[in-house]
């Protein structure tokens, strides 16, 4: 099944994006400039990263949690 289709997959590719971006732009924060375009996709994954960290952690604790019992 694709991650498109099953709610559970995409949750776990949003996640696991928005984490990754977090990640890039604190350690290559030129990579993350551009606030438009394709990259600006990044970018604002990124922001939310940054901004929401304490739910995003939230929500990263309760995937694992899910991938491992369920």
């Amino acid at each position: 099944m694709s991650a498109l289709f099953n709610f559970h997959s995409f949750l776990t590719v949003v996640l696991l994006g928005i984490c990754t971006c977090t990640y890039v732009k604190i350690h290559f924060p030129a990579l993350l400039e551009q606030r438009t375009g394709f990259r600006g996709f990044f970018w604002k994954a990124a922001r939310i990263g940054e901004r929401l960290s304490p739910w995003v952690a939230v929500g990263c604790l309760t995937m694992g949690v899910s991938i491992i019992f369920f």
